[in-house]
């Protein structure tokens, strides 16, 4: 499969009225680092493209297996998927899965985040019809079903969002939210 260059951010653009922010940074602005991706490490990659893939519509654009040699003459087996959301510059996803040697599982548990726990947010344009493909993807749990909160602007206004929170089934924290406003800005 073809590798498209990306930047990070998963943040799939909700509105059209937002797509213009997810715009690269003008020349004079760039600074020397690119936030490429995040990628999550994951038991079973199959069950969480049911998620990543299927449920929120992330397009797969990388799925290879990676062998490398081990110091011991034995073979590491890795698969790693790479996903992208609305264009090529942000809104990489990568799913890593150690097929050999297996890595163990996180044992703490916890209710809430807490500190090095990411959360990953994602914005989608149709909450209210994508969200039971998300409730119902395997080993999901939901935190937060969608309602409805109004975040702080600085000149005294409001931003109003669905947001809703799940843990996917490795455990990351993830909000999956509606833009209803026009999205932040510096000056907020």
């Amino acid at each position: 499969m073809k590798i498209r260059s990306s930047l990070f951010a998963v943040m799939l653009c909700a509105l059209p009225c937002i797509q213009s922010i997810a715009a690269p940074v003008n020349d004079e602005d760039r600074i020397s680092v690119d936030i490429r991706r995040t990628t999550f490490l994951v038991n079973d990659i199959d069950t969480s493209l049911q998620l990543y893939r299927d449920a929120l519509g992330l397009n797969v654009i990388y799925d290879q297996m990676i062998n490398s040699p081990m110091e011991n003459g034995e073979i590491r087996k890795r698969r790693l998927v790479l996903m992208q959301a609305n264009d090529t510059f942000i809104g990489a996803l990568g799913l890593l899965q150690y097929i050999y040697p297996e890595k163990p599982q996180r044992q703490e548990k916890f209710d809430e985040p807490v500190p090095g726990d990411p959360i990953m947010v994602m914005n989608v344009s149709d909450l209210d019809t994508r969200w039971k493909s998300v409730e119902q993807s395997p080993k999901v749990a939901v935190i937060e079903a969608p309602h409805h909160v109004e975040y702080p602007r600085a000149d005294g206004g409001k931003i109003a969002v669905m947001v809703s929170m799940i843990r996917d089934p490795d455990g990351y924290w993830i909000e999956v939210n509606q833009l209803l406003d026009a999205p932040a800005k510096a000056s907020d």
